[in-house]
C-alpha cells in the first residue's frame, strides 16, 4: 500500500524534470519528462511508508542516515527539482494532508516565551563556535549578505550588507542603539567603531554572547558596546535605533503583537527601527518539520501579510519595505561551498550524519530561495512620519 501511495504522491508531484528512483526491492521507476535526470536509491523498506506519513522529514532524515542516497551526491539538483515543482504547484494527496496538520499546529509549533525562546536559540546557536568558523566570514555574520556583483566575496557582501542597514538607521555619533539578536557582535561593533553609537546587543546564545564580550574587548570598544544574555522583552530604556538582523524568525507569529509593542515602546519619538528577517512570497503557512526537529525550533518564515497585520496595530509609521530576493541564496552557497571544503574538519567536532544534516540545511535553505518562493524583507519603522528622508537618495549617494 505505502508503495503506491508514493508512487501517486511522485505522478503528481514531478511535472518538469525527471526523477529516477530506485526502490528498496530493486524495481525502478522514473517521473517527469524531460529534463536533467537525477537519481535517487531508497535503501530502507520502511521508507516509503515514512515519506507518505511525513515527507519533508523523512527525506531529510533518510539523507542524514544514508537510507535515502543521490546519483553524484547532487543534493542542489534534487531538491531544486522537488521545491520547484512544488512552487509551480505540483503536490500530491500526502503533501496536501501533511501542511494541513502543519498548519493546525503552527501556533504550538511557534509559542517562544522567555524560557521556551532560550532553548531553542541553545539547540542551533550554542553549538560548537569553531563549526561556525569553518564556512561563515571573519565576522561572522549569519543572515544574508548584500551582492552588489556577482563577483563580491563573501566578506564583501557582509560589509555592505551592514553598510546598508547603517544607511537606513541614519546613524549618528552618540545614538543608543538597541541591537535584538546581536549574534557574535558584529553588527554593534561595526555601529560602535565606524558611526560613533552607543550600543546595547542582546542575546539569548551563552557561546554567542561569551564570543561578542570578547571581541568588543579585544577591539577596545568595551565603553561603547554592551552585550548583555538576556531577552529582548526583559530590556528597559528607549533607544534612538533598533535593529534586528535575521531573529524575527524566531518570534512566532503569536509573539507578533508583542515584538512591535516593544518595538514602539523601546523607541524615542524621533527613532528608527530596521527589522531584517527571511520571508515567504506566498500566503502564510507552516515550517517544515525536519526543519523544526533539527535546525531552528521554533522558528517560522513569514508572509508578509503576517507582518503588516501586526504593525499596522501600532502607532508606527512603515517608512520603507525593501525585498531581497537571490542574496540569500548566494549567501548560502558561499556557506555551503566553505563548509564543504572544510568537511574534514566538521566531521572530527561532530559526526557524518552531523555533516550530512549540515549540508541538507544549506542546500534545502539555498534552492528555497532559488526555486520556491523565500526572499528577505526589510521593513523601516519610526513613530514619526518624518523621522527618515522622504526619498532613498541617502541611501544610495
Amino acid at each position: 500500500m505505502w508503495d503506491r501511495l508514493l508512487d501517486q504522491m511522485l505522478q503528481s508531484l514531478i511535472r518538469k524534470g525527471r526523477l529516477r528512483l530506485a526502490w528498496p526491492d530493486g524495481s525502478v521507476r522514473s517521473y517527469g519528462a524531460g529534463g536533467g535526470e537525477i537519481a535517487v536509491q531508497m535503501h530502507d523498506a520502511a521508507l516509503p511508508r515514512r515519506i507518505v506519513l511525513s515527507p519533508d522529514l523523512a527525506v531529510g532524515e533518510a539523507y542524514m542516515d544514508g537510507t535515502l542516497t543521490i546519483g553524484g551526491d547532487d543534493l542542489h539538483g534534487f531538491l531544486g527539482l522537488i521545491l520547484g515543482n512544488r512552487a509551480n504547484g505540483a503536490t500530491g494527496l500526502p503533501i496536501k494532508v501533511n501542511h494541513a496538520l502543519r498548519k493546525a499546529l503552527r501556533k504550538l509549533q511557534q509559542y517562544n516565551p522567555v524560557g521556551k525562546a532560550r532553548e531553542n536559540v541553545a539547540h542551533h546557536y550554542d553549538l560548537s563556535g569553531a563549526l561556525y568558523e569553518l564556512f561563515l566570514d571573519e565576522d561572522r555574520q549569519y543572515s544574508c549578505a548584500y551582492f552588489r556583483n556577482p563577483h563580491d566575496t563573501l566578506e564583501q557582501a557582509q560589509a555592505q550588507k551592514k553598510a546598508h542597514i547603517a544607511r537606513k538607521l541614519l546613524i549618528e555619533p552618540g545614538m543608543r542603539v538597541l541591537d535584538i539578536g546581536c549574534g557574535w557582535g558584529g553588527m554593534g561593533l561595526t555601529l560602535a567603531r565606524d558611526h560613533g553609537a552607543e550600543v546595547l546587543g542582546v542575546t539569548l546564545s551563552e557561546e554567542q554572547h561569551r564570543i561578542a564580550q570578547a571581541r568588543a574587548e579585544a577591539e577596545g570598544l568595551s565603553d561603547r558596546v554592551e552585550f548583555r544574555l538576556t531577552d529582548y522583552r526583559e530590556v528597559t530604556g528607549q533607544f534612538d535605533r533598533i535593529v534586528s538582523v535575521g531573529m524575527f524568525e524566531h518570534v512566532g507569529v503569536p509573539h507578533y503583537p508583542e515584538y512591535f509593542g516593544h518595538i514602539r515602546d523601546k523607541l524615542t519619538e524621533d527613532g528608527v527601527a530596521l527589522i531584517h528577517t527571511i520571508g515567504r512570497m506566498d500566503p502564510p503557512g507552516s515550517t517544515s518539520p525536519w526543519i523544526l526537529k533539527y535546525i531552528f525550533p521554533g522558528g517560522y518564515v513569514p508572509a508578509m501579510s503576517e507582518v503588516l497585520t501586526e504593525i499596522e496595530k501600532e502607532p508606527l509609521w512603515i517608512t520603507d519595505i525593501e525585498v531581497w530576493r537571490l542574496h540569500y541564496a548566494e549567501t548560502l552557497r558561499h556557506w555551503h561551498d566553505r563548509f564543504k571544503a572544510r568537511e574534514e574538519t566538521a566531521r572530527a567536532l561532530y559526526d557524518e550524519r552531523f555533516c550530512r544534516m549540515w549540508r541538507y540545511y544549506l542546500v534545502a535553505s539555498e534552492m528555497s530561495f532559488r526555486a520556491n518562493k523565500q526572499t528577505v524583507f526589510q521593513f523601516q519603522l519610526a513613530r514619526r512620519q518624518d523621522a527618515v528622508p522622504l526619498t532613498r537618495d541617502y541611501l544610495y549617494s
